[in-house]
């Protein structure tokens, strides 16, 4: 079980980066180009979400329940935090990634919330490109075969 949600969660990153990509830019040109916001954007937008919040649970469920490394890591958690390892997969990475989600959920709330479309393009851009650079910051790209 655990290797497949850890394969899962590893290839849904991937969606979530090019769907952050895609509204992050698509909210970018609305909001200077004074575009209607449409079925599609919220459609992209909602996708976006949508997705981290099912990347999130699935983090959540190997965190708590399947991962080695957290296991471990809970055993003994003040050594865990001398462990570079242990100390990333037990605090770095979930907070990060609770923050950046938290913050993308914000901004699509206000996003929608908004009653002038450039207003919501300007709000969505905003945080999910906080968001994203949140969560850049603590997705192991060339360390994910060394740490696992």
């Amino acid at each position: 079980m655990y290797e497949i949600l850890l394969t899962t969660h590893s290839w849904i990153r991937w969606i979530i980066l090019l769907l952050a990509l895609i509204v992050i830019i698509k909210s970018f040109a609305g909001w200077r180009g004074n575009k209607p916001y449409g079925k599609g954007d919220n459609g992209l937008s909602a996708a976006f979400i949508g997705t981290l919040h099912l990347q999130l649970l699935i983090g959540l469920i190997l965190y708590f329940f399947f991962s080695p490394i957290t296991q471990a890591a809970f055993q003994d958690f003040g050594g865990a935090m001398n462990v570079a390892a242990q100390r990333y997969w037990a605090v770095e990475h979930i907070f990060a990634m609770i923050i950046g989600v938290t913050i993308a959920q914000i901004g699509r709330t206000k996003s929608k919330k908004a009653n002038i479309d450039k207003q919501k393009f300007k709000i969505a851009f905003i945080y999910y490109l906080i968001a994203i650079i949140i969560m850049l910051s603590r997705i192991p790209f060339s360390e994910v075969n060394r740490l696992y």
